[in-house]
């Protein structure tokens, strides 16, 4: 088969084919815990539902305008305004089927042979993948234990160069659960400010799910707002992963290039989801709270759990629904203890290098389940290092 040589250069997501032999499992009679998924274990909130279901019912089939619904366009403004702190214009905000249009829209836009693009490693794992697909130079930028996994905005500064063209942010952060402080932020504008034709893109896809303090972004840094990217969306925050719905702010005449890009992928985002996701945005948020509520338990009952594991210490993650480990003391790979955890004690993990080179010696737990089945897989996982390992 004769494929453009950049196919060559596309990863993809590994938690899609731990799923998969996980299910595999499943089918021959394993009993298999899930902590391998991205993707919160909670129904999309029954307002929500009945929006989407309505919606339905009242026509809202076919095509809309590519950058949104007004009416959604108004209410992601409305909502990124009044969490960050700042003026949002509807003219700033395209909606998109799902977080990762934005990424790549975004790269298509600015990335090309020769230049580089700096992004958080380990990191989403989409991230990279484009990065290299579009010829550009990946420079990764170490999360590190020690920092808890926060960037460290000195090292930054020694990576960007007059050839980055674009540098990625993510706070709170996938896989890490590292949150940027205000005082990163701040340290951050003030190193960008010196490469005027830096694009930013600002992965704040997790912005509700925080346990200490407040997020931050650099939207609060107006000279910045010409050349920065906010990415947020729905999937995380309101269990709605399956709706494919998420949104970037940005420049109103980057607007018009992103649209445009949307009119030759997608032509636009599903009428009936958009008009969920207004209730979504200004409906109740009970259901957010009470789902941050039940994750800020479940962090608590797995990290104590990992760090009571042999061999195995864990930070308290400060945002997301992640736990990573530190499993270097075990002696094994990441990849070889994903595959033992799998395969051996029936629990889906994901190795640290999932998610780039960085991530060797540690794991990704979701802590997306039942508290129940965090310590079965807890359980089921000290077993298996006290006979094996």
């Amino acid at each position: 088969m004769k494929l453009a040589a950049r196919m060559a250069k596309l990863g993809t997501e590994t938690a899609f084919e731990v799923l998969a032999r996980a299910k595999q499992l499943e089918r021959e009679g394993r009993n298999i815990i899930h902590l391998q998924i991205g993707e919160p274990d909670f129904d999309t909130p029954k307002n929500v539902v009945e929006a989407g279901a309505k919606a339905l019912r009242d026509g809202f089939t076919h095509y809309g305008p590519a950058p949104g619904l007004p009416e959604l366009r108004e209410a992601v403004a409305e909502q990124v305004a009044r969490s960050r702190g700042v003026d949002v214009s509807p003219e700033e905000v395209v909606v998109v089927p799902g977080g990762k249009p934005i990424m790549f829209f975004l790269m298509l836009a600015v990335l090309e042979d020769g230049c580089e693009a700096a992004y958080p490693n380990p990191g989403f794992p989409i991230y990279e993948s484009m990065i290299n697909c579009l010829g550009a130079r990946a420079v990764p930028i170490p999360l590190r234990e020690e920092n808890d996994f926060a960037l460290d905005v000195d090292e930054l500064a020694g990576l960007l160069t007059d050839k980055t063209r674009l540098l990625i942010l993510n706070s709170p952060s996938n896989p890490c659960g590292g949150v940027l402080s205000k005082d990163d932020i701040d340290r951050i504008a003030a190193v960008v400010r010196d490469y005027p034709d830096l694009w930013i893109l600002s992965d704040e896809i997790y912005s509700r799910i925080i346990y200490e303090g407040e997020h931050h972004s650099l939207i609060t840094h107006p000279d910045l707002r010409e050349r920065l990217v906010v990415l947020d969306g729905f999937s995380k925050t309101y269990a709605m992963t399956g709706w494919r719905m998420g949104y970037g702010v940005m420049n109103p005449k980057l607007v018009e290039h992103i649209t445009r890009l949307q009119v030759n992928a997608t032509s636009c985002t599903a009428s009936f989801t958009q008009v969920a996701g207004v209730e979504a945005l200004r409906g109740p948020q009970d259901a957010v709270e009470e789902m941050l509520r039940q994750f800020r338990e479940r962090r608590s009952v797995i990290v104590e759990g990992l760090n009571a594991l042999p061999g195995v210490t864990c930070r308290m993650p400060k945002g997301a629904f992640y736990a990573f480990p530190n499993v270097k003391e075990l002696g094994r790979p990441s990849k070889e203890l994903e595959t033992m955890f799998l395969e051996k004690a029936g629990v889906a993990c994901l190795t640290g290098t999932s998610f780039g080179a960085h991530g060797e010696g540690y794991l990704r737990f979701s802590y997306a389940n039942s508290v129940e089945n965090i310590r079965e897989a807890l359980g089921r996982i000290h077993e298996l290092i006290e006979s094996e390992l």
